[in-house]
């Protein structure tokens, strides 16, 4: 398992604390473009006529067009061709417009099509940000990265929050989400500068999968990711529509705008997760963070499916559980994978890592709808849980100390 960062000189630069609460601050605001479209698709449905299958898909487009956008940017090496604050400005002002293109589309081509253009322009708001803090630190690099994928997970979730707003209409919530997404965008190009701690430029080349290939230790840090992605998105996307199912089944009104709130507490509660585990992990050692997170992200995942009649308040804490466990591991994967793929394909590592575990996830969200509709939630829910334990076995592989 990965070693603890404890033997890293400590962060010392003072600045470094206003750097990562003004990343956070970014991140939560860009972010909330994500689910935009997901948090409004039953208005969406009943307006365009939509397929539970469909309706997942709003989301399944971005995450491709995630993929591509990082592919995009590895083989032009924008990131270090263009200054991270204007790069970071930039995408986040046309994925905002992009996203509010969404309210003046007439049909499901259109959206989707949109949604695929607002997933590329993100792999300029999220990828960087990890790149832009970690200048700012070493030694606490986890509580680092762990804390602005806390804010970007609380981002993510806040479109859900505004449809629980009933005076809301669909278009209100997306366009708000992109007001935020141009905040962001001032916020970084104003205010930011890189750290103490630059990395070296090194060009993406395809040359260099092999060398990530042949390194078994890279190898298991990306499977750990592969089964922690199986699982997250898919939860995210799905977990307001089960909530819709659950307070229909025990008779409250309002169940979409419970659900709205419900959503957002149970994305939102990854915020504090991750935060938890970044700090855990400089400790501890991330692959046994990765670990533990894993296991109670898989059981709940389990166990929540069979719970529709279980109590209201049970159904919440097993669900608010869930979010805090499926994404506290996430950016220790990244930080694996920065220590133990060959020094020199550490980007190379990254890109593969990222663009795996996205296209991944476009097939566990596509999966859900059919899943719930052949066996209800238990099935739905339960096969995301195969991620998680396929997860555990790589990162216990592992080697404690592993050589680049």
């Amino acid at each position: 398992m990965s070693p603890p960062s404890s033997t890293l000189a400590p962060d010392a630069d003072p600045r470094r604390w206003r750097a990562l609460v003004l990343l956070a601050m970014a991140e939560l605001l860009g972010m909330s473009l994500w689910f935009s479209a997901s948090a409004v698709s039953p208005r969406l449905q009943a307006l365009w006529q939509l397929s539970d299958s469909q309706a997942g898909w709003l989301t399944g487009a971005v995450q491709l067009g995630f993929v591509a956008g990082t592919a995009i940017a590895a083989l032009l090496n924008l990131a270090d061709l263009i200054p991270s604050r204007v790069y970071f400005a930039v995408s986040a002002l046309l994925a905002a417009a992009a996203n509010a293109a969404l309210t003046l589309a007439d049909g499901y081509g259109q959206a989707v099509a949109l949604r695929f253009a607002t997933g590329m322009l993100l792999a300029g708001v999220y990828p960087p940000a990890m790149k832009m803090v970690s200048t700012w630190f070493r030694s606490a690099r986890g509580l680092a990265i762990g804390t602005v994928v806390g804010a970007l997970t609380v981002g993510k979730a806040t479109p859900y929050l505004l449809r629980a707003f009933p005076s809301l209409d669909w278009r209100q919530v997306v366009l708000a989400a992109s007001a935020g997404a141009v905040v962001s965008a001032l916020l970084v190009a104003a205010t930011y500068r890189d750290g103490p701690y630059p990395f070296a430029r090194r060009r993406f080349s395809w040359g260099l999968l092999r060398d990530v290939a042949r390194n078994r230790p890279a190898r298991l840090a990306i499977a750990g990711y592969l089964g922690h992605m199986w699982e997250l998105y898919a939860m995210w996307t799905f977990i307001s529509l089960f909530f819709v199912d659950v307070f229909a089944a025990h008779g409250h009104g309002g169940a979409e705008a419970r659900a709205g709130l419900m959503g957002f507490a149970v994305i939102a509660a990854g915020g504090m997760g991750s935060v938890l585990a970044g700090a855990w992990a400089d400790r501890l050692g991330r692959a046994r963070v990765t670990i533990w997170a894993m296991a109670a992200s898989g059981a709940c995942a389990l166990a929540i499916g069979w719970m529709m009649r279980a109590p209201v308040w049970l159904v919440v804490a097993v669900a608010l559980l869930w979010g805090f466990a499926v994404v506290a591991d996430s950016a220790q994967f990244s930080a694996i994978v920065t220590e133990v793929a060959p020094e020199h394909a550490v980007g190379t590592a990254l890109t593969l890592q990222t663009a795996l575990g996205f296209l991944l996830t476009s097939v566990s969200i596509a999966a859900v709808p059919h899943l719930r509709a052949a066996g209800g939630w238990p099935l739905a829910f339960g096969l995301l849980a195969a991620g998680p334990a396929l997860g555990i076995i790589a990162m216990r592989m592992l080697p404690s100390a592993a050589p680049r």
